[in-house]
């Protein structure tokens, strides 16, 4: 009798167990720096690191349950944490995971959705080394092409905004592209460049370092990088600054073309579409942006707190304690939001 009461006491703690590492719409998984991406039947697809390793789980129901993570590769000295994690984006048939080593180098793996299987391509940046900032962004249209932006010291050291685009049909990315280089020798070396697409507009940000200040700088193109538009500031507001805020804000593009960003500017957070003066929504910093439709969310940390703020109701909640925050318009019209939390993953649907 003792045997048995001790055999089903395992197997509860084991489920138990099971249940705490499986990410679920309000829950929770160890890792960090969790980013998403949601290809165009729906599927979520969540990446995050542990150490040296790349994990993916994925979600069919629009965030109510989650699959066991899977692991994608081991990527030995992986940029980890401060926004330096693993980037995914999806496509129709194909889905993508950027992630950098410290030595400079940004490492690529290519999901067939047919197949399920992970396999690594070819490195994004064609010169070795020349990334060892570890920040990136990267984005796909519908019809599997894949862009990635990126701060890049080749030439002279300084960091510099630089492009490229992928088929997964190809063995390499195309011929790197530069497509900023600041005046006052390089743009902010500890901020996060963004891109976006959206049919055939491809926008990229960064903040730049211009004139003695750190202001969020945006630049579009519509022949799929090709040729970019000059730079163009968000906002009227400037941030004369001596040091690196560490916070490269967030970007999306509307269906009608629109674009839009959320930046943090002494401490402040500030919302805004090209062109048009910049609105106050919060305080705090590391925010994100998502818009599809009528549908536009921003969330950030402030005070170890995560904070969702909706645009059509000018609300502000709080979802719960942690740092680096991620936010997604599902197709159901909902917000997937994911952040971290000493060493976990976290999880809600709004």
């Amino acid at each position: 009798m003792k045997l048995l009461l001790k055999t089903c006491l395992l197997l509860c703690w084991a489920v138990l167990f099971s249940a705490a590492t499986a990410l679920a719409g309000n829950g929770v998984v160890d890792g960090e720096q969790p980013n998403a991406a949601i290809d165009t039947k729906g599927t979520i697809r969540v990446v995050f690191g542990k150490d040296d390793v790349i994990y993916t789980m994925f979600s069919t129901d629009n965030g109510r349950s989650f699959s066991e993570p899977d692991k994608v590769a081991t990527l030995p000295d992986m940029h980890l944490g401060m926004s330096r994690g693993p980037q995914i984006a999806s496509s129709k048939n194909y889905s993508l995971i950027t992630a950098m080593d410290k030595a400079g180098n940004i490492h690529t793996y290519k999901l067939n959705h047919g197949s399920n299987k992970w396999t690594a391509a070819a490195n994004v940046n064609d010169l070795q080394g020349s990334a060892p900032e570890g920040l990136m962004a990267l984005t796909a249209d519908n019809n599997d092409t894949f862009y990635a932006v990126w701060l890049d010291i080749r030439g002279n050291k300084k960091n510099k905004v630089y492009f490229s685009s992928f088929n997964p049909a190809k063995t390499s990315w195309a011929a790197n592209k530069l497509v900023y280089v600041s005046p006052d020798q390089h743009v902010c070396e500890c901020c996060k460049p963004n891109i976006a697409t959206r049919d055939n507009k491809i926008t990229i940000s960064f903040r730049n370092w211009l004139n003695g200040s750190r202001d969020i700088y945006y630049t579009s193109s519509t022949d799929k990088g090709k040729t970019f538009t000059t730079p163009q500031k968000f906002g009227e507001g400037t941030w004369k600054l001596e040091g690196c805020p560490m916070d490269g804000g967030g970007i999306a593009i509307g269906k009608k073309g629109q674009v839009s960003s959320v930046w943090q500017r002494k401490g402040d957070i500030f919302y805004c579409q090209a062109n048009q003066p910049e609105q106050k929504i919060g305080t705090g910093r590391s925010c994100t942006l998502a818009q599809d439709g009528a549908h536009t969310s921003a969330a950030w940390q402030d005070k170890g707190q995560i904070k969702l703020w909706n645009l059509s109701t000018n609300t502000t909640s709080a979802l719960g304690k942690g740092s680096w925050p991620k936010v997604y318009t599902l197709a159901n019209g909902k917000t997937l939001c994911l952040w971290e939390e000493d060493g976990t993953v976290q999880c809600k649907v709004l």
